[in-house]
């Protein structure tokens, strides 16, 4: 990152590949982003509890195919930031299931890094939009707190204009219990006692992201 730049954010990458980190590397470090490699999906997971990074980027066909199951267990967590698959054997059935299980775009190696930068930014400042529904838009994550997933957020942003846990879930296309259920996980993550001490650091801060 050249020197006095402004971090612009923190770059998730599973890859064992030399060349593939290489090329990712530099070319992020230069466009002011922060790359940080992973050796294994746990290690990864176990950073996201206390992390919020603006983007990840998976290897598929790493060992029994561990970045597409950690795909598919980001997705089904609402995981909020974008996520990029990579494979150096590409195929239309690896790129079509990694499609559906989450991933925003399939990039086959090696590499452009600068393709790769500005498809990546393209879905960051996508995923960054605000809903035209009216709903307040909620941060990522507090400082302090684990990040919010996506649907964390999407609940989120329902009780705060009010929703009970019944409308919240028609909106969403989910059972009362499943919010209730993530209504709880946010409340942990937050250290909040009850629903006005969430909503009033929630927003107080959200307005300041």
């Amino acid at each position: 990152m050249p020197r006095n730049a402004i971090p612009r954010g923190e770059i998730f990458i599973l890859d064992d590949d030399t060349a593939t980190r290489e090329a990712l590397s530099g070319t992020l470090a230069a466009s002011g982003y922060e790359p940080v490699f992973f050796a294994d999906s746990a290690a990864l997971l176990a950073e996201l509890r206390c992390r919020a990074p603006a983007c990840i980027f998976l290897e598929v066909r790493l060992p029994e195919r561990a970045g597409l199951d950690l795909l598919k267990k980001l997705h089904a967590q609402g995981f909020a930031a974008p996520i990029f698959v990579t494979s150096a054997n590409g195929d239309i059935a690896t790129a079509v299931e990694a499609v559906r299980s989450g991933a925003v775009d399939f990039i086959e190696k090696p590499v452009c890094g600068q393709d790769v930068v500005e498809r990546m930014e393209a879905a960051i400042e996508e995923s960054a939009q605000p809903d035209d529904d009216g709903l307040p838009h909620i941060a990522q994550r507090l400082p302090g707190c684990e990040p919010f997933t996506r649907r964390e957020r999407e609940v989120l942003a329902r009780i705060a204009i009010g929703e009970t846990n019944k409308e919240a879930a028609r909106k969403l296309g989910l059972s009362s219990r499943t919010i209730e259920g993530y209504r709880a996980s946010i409340m942990r993550k937050v250290g909040a006692r009850n629903a006005a001490e969430l909503l009033n650091r929630v927003l107080r801060q959200s307005r300041c992201a």
